[in-house]
């Protein structure tokens, strides 16, 4: 039955885009990251992203981590600079004690800016947060 079927809420778990500086290109490039913010360790994570607009859309790329450590974050990906005019989702589905998570996170058309930033949760950078 429907009703017998729990689907467990995320939270503590965050996409986000933060600038960071390339040292081998001498640049500043847009990076999408997963953060762990909870207490436990994320197994056998899997990220999925995509972007899209009105007349254009991107490859599919494909991400796994074995684990992502309590209150630690990863690097998913290179944000080129094209499709930040574009809409970026990114499905993250996880197991956490024994159970399966997932969720989607959107970076709205044109929202990945500096002027956007914001301090992030379990890192010592600013970058914008995905809903």
């Amino acid at each position: 039955m429907r009703k017998d079927i729990e689907i467990p809420q995320v939270s503590g778990v965050y996409v986000a885009a933060v600038k960071d500086f390339n040292v081998e290109h001498r640049t500043h490039d847009w990076n999408a990251y997963l953060i762990n913010d909870t207490e436990d360790t994320l197994e056998m994570v899997m990220i999925v992203s995509k972007g899209y607009g009105e007349d254009k859309v991107t490859s599919q790329m494909r991400h796994k981590l074995d684990e992502l450590p309590a209150k630690g974050y990863a690097k998913v990906e290179f944000i080129e600079d094209s499709v930040l005019a574009l809409t970026n989702e990114f499905a993250v589905t996880y197991f956490l004690d024994g159970k399966l998570f997932e969720k989607n996170y959107v970076f709205d058309a044109g929202v990945i800016s500096d002027a956007n930033t914001e301090p992030l949760p379990s890192m010592l950078q600013e970058g914008v947060l995905a809903k």
